[in-house]
């Protein structure tokens, strides 16, 4: 009897990345490859705060009941994603400003940096989106000793890249 391979089960997804345009998913991608390699279940969205509000309400309001944690929204220009996220939920937001337009992202940046009272958004850098994706990984690491050490494994191959540079 031959034996069967199972695929390896799917990981659970803990963070959800949303980003305003298509265009926008070569740098959201770099989120996904960080979580990835971390072991961290994501899933990657496109949804705009102006385009189609009424799927960004759907998904942020079944977000938490499917099992996220923490959710990353990036866009560019105006970007309204991550407020419109954040005052829907109670889950924390990292906000990640894109270039994009005639001032490369700074537009982005203080969109989603200026926040009114009681919505907060975590903004990394403009085009940050490994920096969020890190940042949702230690939110969550904060109760997952498995995903700790893959962190910490991380940072110490990081620092390696320097053991011999004077």
């Amino acid at each position: 009897m031959a034996s069967r391979r199972t695929k390896p089960k799917p990981k659970p997804v803990r963070v959800g990345i949303l980003t305003g345009s298509p265009s926008d998913l070569p740098t959201v991608n770099k989120a996904v490859e960080v979580l990835q390699a971390l072991g961290v279940g994501c899933e990657l969205k496109v949804l705009s705060a102006h385009r189609t509000p009424e799927r960004v309400h759907r998904y942020v309001a079944t977000a938490e009941g499917r099992g996220i944690e923490v959710l990353i929204a990036c866009a560019g220009m105006a970007n309204h994603l991550a407020g419109t996220v954040a005052a829907q939920t109670m889950l924390p937001v990292i906000g990640v400003p894109l270039s994009s337009g005639s001032i490369d992202g700074l537009d982005a940046l203080l969109s989603t940096v200026q926040m009114p009272p009681g919505i907060p958004v975590g903004t990394v850098g403009i085009d940050g989106s490994k920096n969020a994706a890190y940042l949702a990984a230690r939110i969550l690491a904060r109760r997952d000793k498995r995903l700790a050490k893959a962190l910490t494994r991380d940072l110490d191959k990081q620092r390696e890249r320097y053991d011999d540079v004077d």
